[in-house]
């Protein structure tokens, strides 16, 4: 089978080539450099030159290939069109990267929610969030145009990436802050809980995903839960600091930028993932951010840089 990625070179995307690489798929990822590229084909993924502003060159590649994962963006509305455009009546499975900030509320580490969404819990979004809600309603939407569109609705993705990125975008930012500060901090008072899973569970839901889930389909992605106050303390912990403490959201905002600190930081994102599990089989094998974090989390001068990157 013939696989198109976007965000080939990212945390989520170049982990779910590199699994698909490993499974005997032939893999085109799209880059936007020749630097990005040569790395690209020594993991054995074909390149491919462009970027989500390139409708023709997203058209062609969705045309010639048997499946299409977008893994670059989880609001690129043009990008999503050009993609179910060129899929409709083809009956080919398009699976889109979203994530649970979309149902992430203003708690701003004050307090922890009681709610757990399920695929069939009713909400309304945050309106920042509404763009996201509303483009995961196309795609679900694409089914009644021949396309066999899926949504892997992402937690707090944690673990070392596959690919040519090591780093997600939550727990790393705040490893960065820690080790520029000397200080492991929390939004507010910590109490928000977000839901995760490792990398390594993700990509395997991916695999599924593609050969699985029906048309018009939506599967939140998770397998166990964790408050920043516990995850602080855990990296408080691996990287021999004292007690990790509060930070006002204002100067997390200065230091992360508003959506990441109020939604990635500062949230509750509580989700559950039993229908991946009773529908497609998924059976996640990591359980533990904490211990993950303790035991396995990589710590270098490279964390502090490519993290804060991934942040802004």
């Amino acid at each position: 089978m013939n696989v198109f990625i976007t965000g080939a070179t990212g945390f989520i995307g170049g982990s779910v080539a590199a699994r698909f690489v490993a499974e005997g798929y032939k893999v085109r990822g799209l880059v936007r450099t020749e630097a990005q590229a040569a790395r690209l084909l020594t993991l054995g993924i074909e390149p491919v030159l462009g970027t989500l502003e390139d409708v023709a060159i997203l058209t062609a590649e969705a045309q010639r290939a048997d499946a299409v994962i977008n893994a670059a963006s989880s609001d690129n509305l043009p990008a999503v069109e050009a993609l179910l455009n060129a899929l409709a009546g083809s009956g080919k499975v398009f699976i889109h990267t979203s994530g649970s900030s979309v149902v992430g509320d203003d708690a701003r580490g004050e307090w922890a929610s009681e709610t757990i969404f399920d695929e069939n819990t009713v909400y309304t979004p945050a309106p920042e969030k509404a763009k996201r809600a509303a483009l995961d309603q196309l795609i679900i939407d694409a089914a009644q145009r021949g396309v066999r569109s899926v949504i892997l609705c992402n937690t707090m993705i944690y673990g070392n990436g596959l690919g040519l990125n090591p780093y997600s975008v939550q727990i790393p930012p705040l490893v960065a802050q820690a080790q520029k500060s000397g200080i492991a901090r929390f939004v507010g008072k910590g109490l928000n809980i977000w839901s995760n899973v490792h990398i390594e569970d993700v990509v395997e839901l991916y695999l599924l995903a593609v050969k699985k889930a029906p048309a018009g389909s939506f599967f939140y992605v998770e397998n166990g839960e964790s408050s920043y106050a516990d995850i602080t303390a855990a990296i408080a912990e691996r990287m021999h600091l004292g007690a990790p403490q509060s930070w006002p959201v204002e100067e997390a905002i200065k230091e992360w930028g508003f959506g990441h600190a109020v939604y990635s930081f500062g949230s509750n994102s509580r989700v559950s993932a039993n229908r991946a599990r009773k529908e497609l089989g998924w059976a996640p094998k990591h359980t533990s951010v904490s211990a993950w974090i303790k035991h396995d989390m990589k710590i270098s001068d490279e964390v502090e840089i490519d993290a804060v990157a991934a942040a802004k």
